[in-house]
């Protein structure tokens, strides 16, 4: 079941309980609506406020209140496993966000991200602020901020190129030894340089390390797709790459200053790590 709903609440439905009224309004139980509220699946617009999610379930409507449902039965089913918090600094946290969970959630739900992991999880618990990203199928280090002010510096840090992000990525056939790529993305100047580590000729496939000095949208999977290299299992770019195994790219290695100490920061994660938490081809 998919419901898409939009209300505004006037002098007939003002004092009503948000969860009474969505269920009546939609003949869905109270008990999956308050599921659905807890997963971030209704949002709340009140006067000149900003919308906002409601996941409190006995909020009392008023008028004027626009009040949105995106209802997603499959959606909201699907569990969040696998992420583990690598360190937890107090401003900030470096996380493992396993392939499947997202960077933050979106109109229809929240609960698969891993920002909204990271809030329900840490202790004591905080805000927790996304301040770069990773596709949903890649799995890999990712860092949260957890005050506003942290945010804007390790934000800064990214705009400014200043944070190292490396990958481990497995490609279709044999590439060259190292090598830029430097062509546009969406009209925007966009730089991956990579080094091959192996080469398996049985597979025709190669493991590459890769740098990304710019952050753009799938900036390495259609960069290496267009020097006709795409990664292994990428459901989206390239042709005689797919697998069972799914996106073979992890970002392995995150390097940058600590907010508070400016001291440098480096986590990389290893093969042995890779192995256990990750659909790892040979």
């Amino acid at each position: 079941m998919k419901i898409q709903q939009t209300h505004s609440i006037d002098t007939s439905t003002a004092g009503q309980i948000a969860c009474d009224f969505l269920a009546e309004a939609t003949c869905i139980s109270k008990q999956k609506i308050k599921d659905a509220m807890s997963k971030g699946a209704v949002w709340l617009k009140r006067h000149n406020k900003p919308r906002r999610r409601l996941r409190r379930a006995k909020e009392v409507l008023q008028n004027r209140d626009k009040l949105e449902l995106f209802y997603d039965e499959t959606l909201l089913a699907r569990k969040a496993e696998g992420a583990l918090c690598l360190l937890d600094a107090n401003g900030y946290s470096v996380w493992f966000k396993p392939a499947g969970v997202v960077a933050q959630g979106n109109d229809w739900c929240d609960h698969l991200s891993i920002q909204r992991i990271a809030e329900q999880t840490l202790e004591p618990q905080r805000s927790a602020f996304v301040v770069h990203r990773l596709d949903r199928e890649t799995a890999g280090l990712m860092l949260l901020a957890h005050s506003k002010g942290t945010a804007a510096n390790l934000s800064e840090q990214f705009q400014k190129r200043t944070v190292m992000k490396h990958y481990l990525c497995q490609t279709l056939g044999e590439t060259p030894a190292a090598g830029e790529i430097s062509a546009k993305l969406d009209g925007k100047a966009a730089q991956t340089l990579y080094t091959r580590l192996s080469y398996d000729s049985g597979s025709n496939t190669s493991w590459i390390d890769v740098e990304i000095l710019t952050g753009r949208t799938h900036q390495i999977r259609r960069h290496l797709d267009h020097i006709q290299h795409p990664v292994m299992g990428d459901p989206k770019y390239g042709k005689g790459n797919k697998n069972k195994l799914g996106l073979q790219l992890f970002a392995v290695k995150l390097a940058f200053a600590c907010p508070t100490t400016r001291e440098l920061k480096t986590f990389e994660l290893s093969r042995e790590f890779l192995e256990k938490h990750c659909s790892l081809a040979d």
